[in-house]
């Protein structure tokens, strides 16, 4: 679909109107397009219909909610690359997780101050940016570690670090996106694959390795308390 304008486009689902409004103001005055929608259903027909660039999707809504929408929209091979915040009403874990779990990209607590939730905007949307760039590469460049996936290497400082294959995929899976939190389940779905048994405390073990032959760089790879890993961002990539 050919769209007649060059502004990014945001999909709001939120069914407070006047936090509505207010995501809307703000967004608008940082120069996006923006569609909102206090229902479920219709925020899916919008988002098939307009194809956005990011969708800023509330979880609690009446009917259908934030979860069933963004499982719906991660199961669908149209729309699955676009981006997805979630906003929660709560800093409940379980939500957050749950959230991810299904395929959101980062979230947000209420309340929030516009210039925060704009970071967040403009840094997913960077992100995806960066990822697209990744898949179109054979090399990883991250601050001071590279990584080479057609030769199967890392190199930290210009020393070669030397991982096994889950610790190369895990690391690979992280530094793709920098910035975005992985669940430990999705870590273990995206490096270790759907046949192989293992718990959440196999990649615990994993990463703690990885940082170990990271060394100096072990700082890239950030927990998230509950929830699971992340990539530090660069100042480029925030």
């Amino acid at each position: 679909m050919v769209r007649d304008h060059d502004k990014p486009t945001i999909l709001v689902v939120e069914d407070e109107p006047d936090l509505r409004e207010v995501i809307r103001y703000n967004l608008e005055r940082e120069g996006y397009r923006v569609l909102a929608t206090e229902d479920g259903e219709e925020g899916l027909d919008l988002l098939r219909e307009e194809l956005p660039d990011l969708v800023l999707l509330d979880i609690m809504l009446p009917g259908l909610d934030g979860i069933e929408i963004c499982r719906s929209i991660k199961y669908d091979p149209h729309t699955r690359a676009i981006p997805v915040i979630m906003v929660t009403a709560r800093g409940d874990e379980s939500d957050i997780v749950l959230g991810l779990g299904v395929g959101a990209d980062d979230y947000i607590t209420k309340p929030f101050r516009p210039r925060e939730l704009m970071a967040r905007v403009k840094a997913v949307l960077r992100r995806g940016k960066l990822r697209d760039e990744a898949d179109a590469s054979e090399r990883i460049v991250r601050e001071r570690l590279v990584i080479d996936r057609a030769r199967h290497r890392v190199l930290v400082d210009g020393a070669e670090v030397n991982l096994t294959p889950t610790e190369f995929r895990l690391l690979e899976v992280l530094a793709s996106r920098p910035g975005r939190v992985f669940t430990r389940d999705q870590l273990i779905h995206r490096a270790m694959g759907d046949d192989v048994i293992v718990t959440q405390r196999n990649v615990d073990v994993h990463i703690r390795s990885v940082r170990k032959k990271l060394e100096g760089a072990r700082e890239l790879i950030e927990t998230i308390r509950g929830v699971g890993y992340r990539f530090l961002e660069s100042e480029e990539d925030a």
